[in-house]
């Protein structure tokens, strides 16, 4: 009875559909997630030297 039990959840396991919607919110999420601290970074890591390039850049175009 322990076989036909493990052949039955094999079956629908590979050939009913199943619902992998969260799995995919999930793996977006997580996804997200990194691009934000990516960003957090390398603004943290290079904002002082951005900022003086575009201070730069202002003076030399002349925007007051």
């Amino acid at each position: 009875m322990d076989k036909l039990t493990m052949i039955a959840a094999y079956l629908r396991a590979r050939y009913l559909p199943g619902d992998d919607r969260g799995a995919t919110a999930v793996e977006y999420s997580l996804l997200a997630a990194l691009i934000a601290g990516i960003c957090i970074i390398a603004v943290t890591g290079f904002g002082n030297q951005i900022s003086s390039i575009f201070t730069t850049l202002t003076e030399k175009i002349g925007i007051p």
